[in-house]
């Protein structure tokens, strides 16, 4: 039997095809373990970013509505958001903690920019890389509990969104009928009900 360290792949070079402050996108050539070259691979860097999975005092979902130009479509989804780096980039490791923002920090943040609610019940659920094929940034799940309306929306330039209240099977409805689209989000739900 061969060790799981016989899988990995050696990257052999690597063109940035688009390195603005936006994305890191990159066509890679690895040697793959029988000892191929194979390219293109290519994969992209964005950064981290937090999901709150966010209930009102009444035990309803606190969503926003908006539009997701890689279907094309408005979507139903939970309140998210990127970790803010200190160099201004959208994108790199966020390994070295004294560079980026931290995660309860974001989602604390993020759920008060975007919907104006705020909690004193946090709970960290799990990190996962968001899309481990392509990309090297991970979402960070949070649930909120018993969130207040504190505030009105404090948008970003490009945030246009609708703040939605739902019940849990309102949610199920929504995901069932393709509205609640996002896997990470769909997840975030499943796991802070465990």
């Amino acid at each position: 039997m061969q060790s799981d360290k016989d899988l990995e792949w050696e990257l052999t070079s690597c063109e940035h095809i688009v390195e603005d402050e936006y994305i890191d996108f990159r066509k890679c050539a690895y040697k793959l373990p029988d000892g191929t070259i194979f390219e293109p691979f290519y994969n992209y860097s964005r950064r981290d970013y937090v999901v709150i999975v966010a209930t009102d005092e009444n035990g309803k979902y606190i969503c926003v509505k908006q539009f997701r130009h890689g279907i094309n479509k408005v979507t139903v989804e939970f309140c998210a958001g990127g970790l803010e780096r200190l160099d201004g980039k959208e994108y790199g490791s966020c390994n070295d903690t004294a560079q980026v923002e931290a995660a309860l920090d974001a989602a604390k943040r993020e759920l008060l920019e975007e919907t104006g609610y705020e909690s004193d019940d946090w709970k960290y659920i799990f990190r996962l890389p968001s899309n481990a094929t392509m990309a090297d940034n991970y979402a960070n799940i949070y649930v909120a509990k018993n969130c207040h309306k504190v505030a009105g929306q404090n948008l970003d330039d490009t945030e246009f969104l609708n703040v939605h209240l739902y019940t849990r099977q309102e949610i199920d409805e929504l995901i069932q009928s393709g509205e609640f689209p996002q896997m990470a989000h769909i997840l975030a739900l499943l796991l802070s009900e465990k």
